[in-house]
């Protein structure tokens, strides 16, 4: 997988007062956050910079050091790192503290601050295709990291009416899933439901009634290439819309039934994008001046590392 952006040379003037930003990952090479964000730089006339710098759990601690020393002014930050980077945050955002991880963290005046802006790229994408969320019921698939940003943002931000997480019930994350549905029905408004992934009668019935569809899984991609939760069109009402986390391939299994059955639906590139454009504004303060046409990911992950790194990104 490669990720750049169209018209990819840059000119961006260093100086003095050049603000940094980051990411940090391992791997991170691949990332197509720094491509993005300097191109935003450009486009809105900041004077700032964005980096990928390679740390981990072992050296986490070193690099959340120099993020102070260094006067870093904001980072990304993607796997391994967004749980193990929260005891070194001095403030984190409420809803991410439920979620449990950070991908992105600002610095003001020396002080990190932690958020977590996956749930938004998928809900804001939603909005985006014209889904009233607040009231409406999203059936959601998985509950990874991506997973569990979603359902908490929904419910949390969002006003979403109800939604129905179907997770593996022999899985490892069954405990995790139990803590978060109660939680979200103890927390907010929101009224939700804990099914097993493979139920697939009680699929048909939740997806039934659901104005939205959601899935991060990462069946579908890689070695699942091919497959989809969702066994055929006939589960999809007309009028659901379809968002899979999924963007390569771009068009995923589960996104070609959604087709077949005649609904709306988007693969995971636009999430990718909001996401990015909300680090960007809490970063700045600026609204990110780019659009998601102007990505371009390759279908295909163009080497085991790359793969490694999507599926990664899907399932944390």
């Amino acid at each position: 997988m490669v990720a750049k952006l169209k018209g990819a040379l840059i000119a961006i003037p260093i100086s003095g007062r050049t603000g940094l930003y980051c990411v940090f990952g391992d791997p991170v090479q691949h990332s197509f956050s720094p491509r993005l964000h300097n191109k935003a730089f450009d486009k809105a006339n900041i004077d700032g910079v964005y980096v990928a710098f390679t740390a981990n759990e072992k050296t986490i601690e070193a690099a959340m050091n120099a993020v102070r020393v260094l006067g870093i002014r904001g980072c990304s930050v993607t796997m391994p790192n967004k749980l193990a980077c929260i005891p070194y945050l001095d403030e984190i955002d409420p809803t991410a503290e439920l979620i449990g991880s950070v991908n992105t963290f600002v610095v003001n005046e020396g002080k990190i601050k932690g958020y977590n802006t996956d749930g938004y790229g998928f809900l804001h994408t939603f909005e985006e295709m014209g889904v009233q969320i607040a009231g409406s019921k999203l059936v959601l698939l998985g509950l990874g990291g991506a997973g569990s940003s979603v359902a908490l943002t929904a419910a949390m931000e969002y006003d979403l009416g109800e939604i129905s997480i179907f997770n593996r019930a022999n899985g490892r994350s069954w405990p995790h899933a139990q803590e978060l549905v109660a939680l979200i029905n103890k927390k907010t408004s929101c009224k939700a439901k804990l099914c097993d992934l493979n139920d697939k009668e009680l699929l048909r019935s939740e997806m039934a009634d659901a104005q939205m569809l959601g899935n991060t899984t990462n069946v579908g991609m890689g070695e699942l290439e091919g497959q989809s939760v969702v066994p055929d069109a006939s589960f999809f009402p007309k009028d659901m819309v379809v968002q899979d986390a999924i963007y390569s391939p771009a068009k995923s299994r589960l996104l070609e039934l959604a087709e077949e059955a005649g609904c709306r639906y988007i693969n995971g590139l636009s999430m990718l994008f909001y996401q990015g454009a909300r680090q960007f504004k809490l970063w700045t303060g600026v609204d990110m001046p780019l659009t998601v046409d102007d990505l371009e990911i390759d279908k295909k992950p163009e080497n085991k590392e790359d793969e490694q790194a999507l599926n990664a990104r899907i399932a944390k």
